[in-house]
């Protein structure tokens, strides 16, 4: 492979997947040796830590009063699935999707719980659904950053104040990285390995007292599994919120997501993790509007996610290639920058037009995307020359 115009620099963190995202600048084993390994979850020292976390992601993210956070099984996608089957079929059912995800709780909702009245409203990668169709006298569920096209919804403003149906948002690749009004959200879902580079397997659930009130006063039709259950005999299970999880937890990894909320309050709390996400993603964008071979996958500049930012392929001629010649084009630059050691997991997800995915929330630095970019064009070239 030719070494022309071959950048010298390189990122000192090569880590920019989409998740497991990278750990906080930093972080090492050594923040892991108080962690509680050998007890039980149950033990009144381990309980207080689990409840310590619970805690300081509450009040980390300015929860408003009455909303409830748990530490749930199944990463997001457990904490999601457990509000769908154990709240929706109360009303109709509005449902969003523009992406891999999004169209997972489409299945699972429309093909597994099929309530009375649900309507999806679905959309292409780079294009958000029309927001205005929705209705919010359903429940609406959707996917605040659709993390496999890097398109978000634009902002809370299209959620109504006055809604009848609870708002159901998977928040896991957009929270501590977009703002987010909690009035307009009834549950929210995140896991630790997104947006905070924490490890996975564990979720973690947001409840307003309006989604409580649901469980408490609607029962579903269908059976629920017992990871699912938040309420005991129609009480709402008051135990799991207070840290007293369904099923047992990994203690290091409650003890690395502590040591990132640590961070997060050392360097200005929500605030700040926000502010290294948007200036993570300006990086790219300021580097993709002089660029010519590459665009943004987000087609409106509102909805482009300032985390989980995809990019595809602009040139004419690699464009008319079609999605085979951009597969052979992003695969061969996807392994010749892990080879050098410059990035690591930096391909489109499986589903998504063949392009980049670089993730840009705030456990990166931004010296390593400007350092980044550079080999990109590199790469890109060398591929190119390939291949066309």
């Amino acid at each position: 492979m030719s070494n022309d115009n071959k950048p010298n620099k390189r990122p000192l963190n090569p880590n920019f997947s989409c998740g497991p995202c990278s750990k906080r600048p930093g972080w090492t084993p050594e923040v892991l040796k108080t962690a509680m390994t050998g007890r039980s979850h149950r033990a009144p020292d381990a309980k207080a830590r689990l409840k310590l976390a619970i805690d300081k992601t509450s009040e980390i993210l300015g929860l408003p009063a009455g909303y409830r956070t748990a530490i749930v099984p199944g990463s997001d996608t457990g904490a999601f699935e457990m509000a769908l089957w154990s709240m929706l079929g109360a009303r109709g059912v509005d449902v969003l999707a523009w992406e891999n995800f999004g169209r997972t709780w489409v299945r699972d909702i429309v093909e597994q719980l099929h309530p009375t009245g649900t309507r999806a409203f679905e959309a292409d990668y780079g294009h958000l659904p029309d927001l205005s169709q929705i209705d919010f006298d359903n429940d609406v569920v959707f996917t605040w950053n659709g993390t496999a096209a890097g398109v978000r919804v634009p902002d809370n403003a299209w959620i109504a104040d006055d809604r009848a149906g609870l708002t159901m948002a998977d928040a896991t690749s957009a929270i501590f990285a977009q703002e987010i009004d909690w009035s307009k959200i009834d549950v929210a879902t995140f896991s630790w390995q997104k947006v905070l580079g924490g490890e996975a397997a564990h979720g973690m659930l947001i409840l307003s007292p309006r989604a409580i009130e649901r469980l408490e006063s609607y029962a579903p039709v269908w059976p629920i599994p017992k990871l699912f259950r938040l309420t005991e005999g129609g009480r709402f299970a008051e135990e799991i919120f207070e840290g007293e999880t369904i099923n047992t937890p990994s203690m290091l990894c409650v003890e690395d997501y502590l040591d990132t909320l640590a961070w997060v309050e050392r360097i200005g709390g929500v605030e700040a993790t926000r502010a290294r996400a948007d200036a993570n993603a300006g990086v790219l964008f300021d580097w993709i509007e002089k660029t010519p071979w590459v665009e943004n996958l987000a087609v409106d500049p509102a909805t482009r996610s300032n985390t989980s930012v995809c990019l595809k392929f602009a040139e004419p001629d690699v464009v008319a290639g079609g999605r085979e010649l951009a597969a052979k084009i992003s695969q061969r630059i996807i392994a010749t920058l892990s080879e050098e050691g410059v990035a690591n997991d930096i391909g489109s997800y499986r589903t998504a037009p063949p392009g980049l995915r670089i993730w840009c929330g705030s456990t990166v630095e931004a010296d390593d995307l400007v350092a980044l970019t550079p080999w990109l064009d590199w790469a890109y070239s060398q591929a190119r020359a390939t291949f066309t």
